[in-house]
Order: structure tokens, then C-alpha cells, then sequence
């Protein structure tokens, strides 16, 4: 199992957010956690990649107790994220985005015969290429689209060479156009790299497209967890999620 959860609890002041949750990824899975605003999906996330410790419960990766490890321990032993919000350096142009992020995975340090702005030039333009942003690389970041911003953090987040990607609602205020070229992106490098994806998502048709599993989330708990047919046809995600979301 490449990524195990158990008998997970994150309390804040005496609010339970994450209650007794169980969660396994496998190698290879496409797995998405959905529920209404508020059910706990990106404390999940949150406790998973180190940016919260939870009250009880273990993280487990490839079999090792990440638990509490800061976030980029955890990152440098092959987990990747990318956040609901972009998280890049809108002053910087892409290319510079990019490359400081691969600098950083590869901790690489120039020197006075090396300008910084010589390094891992072709690393940089290979992550740029991979998601359709070669065009855009002396453009200042934030001045792009929110859709090619969201294409940047992929970039950046695709630099420290993750083995598991966590994507917390990657097509969050998108058109629908951008939304299809997104999924269609995500995909793609997911297959080309061989990467294992956990995402959370508001959009159903993504999800029920993409996902070859499915936990729902309902007040901190899981409601129900299977394959996209079986989630759908769940009574009780009817009545409770789907319906609301109808």
C-alpha cells in the first residue's frame, strides 16, 4: 500500500474535524475524496503532507510512519501537492518558477562562474513542455490566466519528482474549457510518469470520469468508500451529497 491512514482524529478547541478516518491509496490509483464544504477533505490533505499533526491516528507512506514530519521531509521522500489556492511567485516569470524549483529538488547552489540563471535551463524547459507552457516562459506568472497559473503549479509541484500527487481541488473557479484541459493534463502526466493521484473535487463529472475510486466525507467521517459506480448508487451519498449537490 503506497499511502495508509488510520483511525485518523484532528480536533480544533474541542472541534472534531477528522473523526477516526481510515484511508489507503495504492500504487497507481486515481482516488478522490468528495463531500460538502466543510466534511474534512482538505484537513485530510493537510494531514497527510505534514501541515498538521493529528490529535490521533498514524500517516503511513510505502509502510513508514510519517507522521508529524514537516512538510518538506515529506515532500523529498516523493509526495507532491498542489493547494486550492496557487502557490507560486507571481512576480517571477515562469520560467523562473520552474526553475527555482528544480534547483531546489536537485539543491543545487551556484556559484560565481555558474549564474543562477544558467542552471537547469533544460530540466526547466522539459517540466514546461509537459504541461503546455513553453509559450508562456518569460511571461511574469502573475499575469497569466488562473487556468495557466494552475498549469505552472503543476510544473512546480512535477519538480521534486513526487510519486503521489495531491491535488485539492484543481479545477476550483475554472471555465468548463479550462476544466477539460486540466483533467485532460493531470491524466496525461499521470500516465506518462506513472503517478498515483488523491485528489478532492467539486465537480461530479470529474470525478465520476477520473476517479477508479471514491471516499466520500460527511462531518469529519467517511461516508461511504468504492468504485464510482457503487459511491453513485450508495443511498445514503444520495441523500446526503449528491442530492444537495444536484
Amino acid at each position: 500500500m503506497l499511502l495508509r491512514v488510520e483511525n485518523a482524529t484532528m480536533s480544533f478547541d474541542g472541534f472534531i474535524a477528522i473523526n477516526d478516518v481510515n484511508l489507503t491509496v495504492e500504487k497507481g490509483q486515481m482516488a478522490c475524496i468528495i463531500g460538502p464544504n466543510g466534511a474534512g477533505k482538505s484537513t485530510m490533505f493537510n494531514l497527510i503532507t505534514g501541515h498538521l499533526t493529528p490529535t490521533e491516528g498514524r500517516v503511513f507512506f510505502h509502510d513508514e510512519d510519517i507522521t508529524g514530519l514537516a512538510p518538506h521531509t515529506i515532500c523529498q521522500k516523493g509526495m507532491g501537492r498542489s493547494f486550492q489556492r496557487t502557490n507560486i511567485f507571481p512576480r517571477l516569470s515562469v520560467f523562473e518558477n520552474v526553475q527555482v524549483a528544480v534547483l531546489a529538488h536537485a539543491r543545487k547552489s551556484f556559484n560565481f562562474f555558474t549564474p543562477a540563471k544558467d542552471l537547469v535551463q533544460e530540466e526547466t524547459y522539459a517540466l514546461l513542455g509537459d504541461v503546455g507552457l513553453v509559450d508562456e516562459a518569460h511571461s511574469i506568472s502573475g499575469t497569466l490566466s488562473y487556468g495557466f497559473q494552475k498549469q505552472l503549479e503543476m510544473a512546480i509541484t512535477l519538480a521534486s519528482e513526487p510519486e503521489i500527487l495531491l491535488l485539492d481541488e484543481p479545477t476550483a473557479g475554472m471555465s468548463p474549457q479550462e476544466t477539460t484541459s486540466t483533467i485532460e493534463l493531470v491524466e496525461r502526466i499521470a500516465q506518462e510518469r506513472d503517478l498515483t493521484l488523491l485528489f478532492t473535487e467539486h465537480d461530479m463529472d470529474v470525478v465520476f470520469s477520473v476517479a477508479d475510486k471514491i471516499t466520500v466525507f460527511h462531518q469529519g467521517a467517511v461516508l461511504a468508500e468504492g468504485k464510482p459506480e457503487d459511491v453513485r448508487d450508495n443511498p445514503d451519498v444520495q441523500r446526503i451529497y449528491l442530492g444537495e449537490a444536484a
